[in-house]
């Protein structure tokens, strides 16, 4: 009886893989292509109220971009190692996105990457397990809803409704979308976490109101390698999100914690974010 169960239940494991690796971004995606226009990354700051400091992040704006028009926002990211510059040292998503807009694949969007370590000494060094630093990543929620959404809003033709803002996040980040994006459905109508950390609520926490996420979302992507050590963060939240009919994409991929699995979340994710 034993054996069967195991039998059984790794063949549901195997259909559930083999489905996942249908979809996968192809060769290329994630390279410099020459002849094609490109965005631009810069850097900005802002001024945290939360924390009492200017704080710096990290901005794309697509191929072609004018203040003449409004764009939506991705505010995307990074792990506990990382910092704002994580996803453009590792993850490359402004070469991810040029090449989605030369095929044509992509809603334009501004994707805004900041440093989600919320504290006076932001930088991923020392111990980065420390207390104060993994509470400094609970503590950019605010830093996130009342310093630089605001700033981001003033300073860049982007629209301001939550049809048109997008949280995403890889790990720790992951974790913090999730937690940030899910309790605050007003603010968030694409919400997403890739391998998504220990930080992560209790699914019963996660949502406060099930109704809203039921309705009100337009996206909620979770992903994770088949690999991956924290794959039971993002199995238990697709349990609880399933046990309670919340649509969402759960989608398992080849791979382990690391930039071959997040840069094919991003390549899938963007094609689906700002689309009806």
């Amino acid at each position: 009886m034993m054996k069967q169960a195991v039998m059984i239940c790794s063949a549901i494991a195997a259909c559930m893989l083999a489905h996942a690796q249908t979809e996968m971004a192809p060769a290329g995606f994630d390279q410099l292509t020459e002849n094609i226009q490109r965005g631009r990354i810069d850097t900005i700051q802002y001024f945290s109220t939360t924390v009492g400091t200017d704080r710096k992040a990290l901005i794309y704006t697509p191929p072609g971009y004018t203040t003449t028009k409004s764009y939506p926002v991705l505010y995307l990211l990074h792990g506990i190692g990382g910092d704002e510059k994580e996803w453009f040292d590792n993850g490359v998503p402004h070469l991810i996105l040029d090449n989605l807009y030369a095929q044509g694949g992509a809603a334009e969007m501004v994707v805004v990457m900041p440093n989600g370590r919320a504290m006076k000494d932001d930088r991923a060094t020392g111990d980065i397990m420390a207390k104060d630093k993994v509470e400094a990543f609970a503590t950019f929620e605010k830093d996130l809803l009342n310093d630089l959404i605001p700033y981001v809003e003033r300073q860049f033709p982007v629209k301001k409704d939550r049809q048109n803002r997008a949280l995403f996040g890889l790990s720790m980040g992951g974790g913090q979308a999730l937690n940030f994006g899910l309790g605050h459905i007003d603010h968030f109508a694409w919400v997403g976490g890739f391998s998504s950390a220990p930080n992560t609520r209790m699914p019963e926490q996660l949502i406060p109101n099930l109704n809203d996420a039921k309705t009100k979302l337009q996206l909620l992507w979770i992903s994770c390698g088949d690999q991956d050590r924290l794959m039971p963060i993002s199995q238990r939240t697709h349990e609880y999100l399933e046990a309670n009919d919340i649509p969402h994409t759960f989608y398992v991929e080849p791979g382990g914690h690391d930039f071959e699995v997040w840069k094919n979340d991003l390549y899938m994710v963007a094609q689906r974010l700002f689309k009806k």
